[in-house]
């Protein structure tokens, strides 16, 4: 169960939802609603080590770029004019239970997500979004997949944040992409990556609309229809048929 309380519509408390949350949101509304109105979750998956051995890796080699104010190897090679953005809140903004805030006070909400890491152009000033990734596969990463719709929407809500804390960001994120490689002939105590950087031109103009929904499906006493794709609420309409 969350540790959070449920949502109150008669609360005057602003509700914390993270960008997970929103991602839950689109891609089921009933997993949503369930989740934040009614506190039932879905069992959650096992935890991503590695991917994470990976992000901290990566968070601790551009730092080190940050405090030289200078640019990382990989942003010379992919032609990006910037380095790595210093702010006092980065780690903040990095923290899974804090990251970058809006606190929005029309909706009562407090959105929130976390990211990797900020890099700011050397021209224009503006802010650019990047994102870790890690995988194993024998093709070359891309974002090509339909379910990298979800990668494309953490960045352009990421952008959002961003600007709703009245930062200039650039529409154009990168992703830097960590493939591992597997086809060596041993292992030797190490894992070898290809790192790949991904540019992506972000469009935050659906997020507005999408949490009007949210607060339209949260404040209704009604539990919303299921995705007809979700996975979960099959899975769960499979066991009830099978329990009678």
């Amino acid at each position: 169960m969350p540790k959070s309380k449920p949502y109150d519509p008669n609360s005057s408390d602003l509700f914390k939802i993270s960008r997970t949350g929103v991602e839950l949101f689109l891609n089921c509304k009933k997993c949503f609603y369930l989740r934040y109105r009614l506190q039932v979750t879905r069992v959650s998956g096992p935890p991503f080590n590695i991917n994470n051995a990976v992000d901290s890796l990566l968070k601790n080699e551009f730092d080190g770029y940050r405090q030289k104010k200078e640019p990382h190897p990989l942003m010379i090679g992919a032609g990006i004019d910037a380095i790595p953005f210093e702010h006092e809140n980065l780690n903040q903004w990095r923290h899974n239970f804090t990251g970058v805030q809006f606190h929005d006070h029309e909706r009562g909400f407090l959105w929130f997500g976390a990211i990797d890491d900020v890099w700011i152009h050397n021209q224009t000033g503006e802010l650019i979004i990047a994102d870790y990734k890690a995988t194993s596969k024998k093709d070359e990463v891309n974002l090509d997949a339909d379910w990298q719709i979800s990668y494309k929407n953490q960045m352009e809500f990421y952008q959002w944040l961003m600007r709703k804390n009245d930062f200039k960001v650039s529409n154009e994120g990168w992703f830097v992409y960590c493939n591992g490689i597997s086809d060596k002939d041993s292992f030797n105590h190490n894992m070898e990556f290809k790192i790949s950087m991904l540019p992506y031109i972000g469009d935050d103009s659906w997020i507005e609309n999408v949490l009007d929904e949210i607060k339209i499906t949260l404040d209704d006493t009604n539990i919303p229809e299921a995705h007809p794709d979700c996975g979960f609420c099959k899975y769960v309409e499979k066991y009830k048929l099978a329990d009678q």
